[in-house]
């Protein structure tokens, strides 16, 4: 009797639907897809084993257009679903994608509490400092100063610090990225993939329709100066004092991820007894 054949490794393009992406031309999500689905590939992962979830948004379009199995959430509401489904499901790899916006606006409490459980998922933020969908509001992450039609002379905030808020809140995996590097992009999420717990990779992700100098980014983004670090006091000075425009790996960590308690299995029937009344 033959060995039965081990399946050939598959290409990115094996992992792309068949839709059609529909982003404004020249928008950075393009590239973050190609990303996403070159480090699939480069893991060898199949499509049937891998889920990947959103929420709202330009970039929460992403799971229709993968061959993975995808779930198109609720505004702001990505990270409980991709949580729950990574509990009752560890066999699968969950990928989260999500916007500034979505992430860090309505979800911003479900993104603390999700790096603080540290379960095994990798969370990919586009940030592109604006509500791209619903026509250029500002954003937390938009700078303070930033004018537009909606807001006059900027908002006058604080801008929300993702970077900072995941490691102080848990996060095992904490890295940058730049849309405009689709292959350094890939790199970058495939090695929060493999690492264990949560793990957290923002990528700069221009807005050209409604943030058109963001096409500058290409020359400001550069390579973070220094190493990883597995010393959480270590990333947090380096981060304090971050430009916002640093590329690659801030932290390491770890700590051991969340596993859920294996429990009892019963029948169905016996469910539904404990709910008759």
């Amino acid at each position: 009797m033959n060995a039965p054949l081990a399946a050939a490794p598959l290409a990115a393009k094996n992992f792309k639907s068949d839709y059609k992406p529909v982003w404004c031309p020249g928008c950075g999500d393009y590239s973050v897809l190609s990303a996403i689905t070159k480090a699939l590939a480069s893991l060898e992962l199949r499509p049937e084993n891998v889920a990947v979830v959103s929420g709202i948004g330009c970039s929460s379009r992403i799971p229709a257009y993968t061959a993975c199995y995808g779930f198109h959430g609720v505004h702001g509401r990505s990270l409980p679903v991709a949580t729950g489904l990574k509990a009752a499901r560890p066999d699968l790899t969950v990928l989260v994608a999500s916007g500034d916006g979505d992430g860090y606006s309505i979800g911003g409490n479900h993104f603390l509490h999700a790096c603080r459980r540290n379960v095994d998922l990798t969370y990919i933020v586009m940030d592109n400092h604006v509500y791209g969908m619903t026509k250029g509001q500002p954003s937390p992450t938009t700078e303070p100063d930033w004018s537009s039609k909606l807001a006059p002379g900027g908002t006058g905030l604080r801008e929300f610090h993702p970077l900072v808020i995941a490691l102080a809140s848990g996060a095992n995996f904490v890295a940058r990225a730049f849309s405009g590097d689709p292959n350094g992009c890939a790199a970058l999420i495939a090695e929060a993939v493999r690492h264990p717990g949560f793990s957290f990779v923002e990528v700069l992700s221009p807005c050209v329709t409604f943030r058109p100098e963001q096409r500058g980014w290409k020359e400001i983004v550069h390579p973070a100066p220094v190493a990883p670090t597995d010393d959480p006091a270590r990333a947090a000075r380096r981060i304090m004092t971050d430009d916002g425009f640093n590329i690659g790996v801030l932290y390491k960590g770890s700590r051991r991820p969340y596993a859920a308690a294996a429990g009892a299995t019963h029948a169905l029937a016996d469910l539904e007894k404990g709910f008759q009344l």
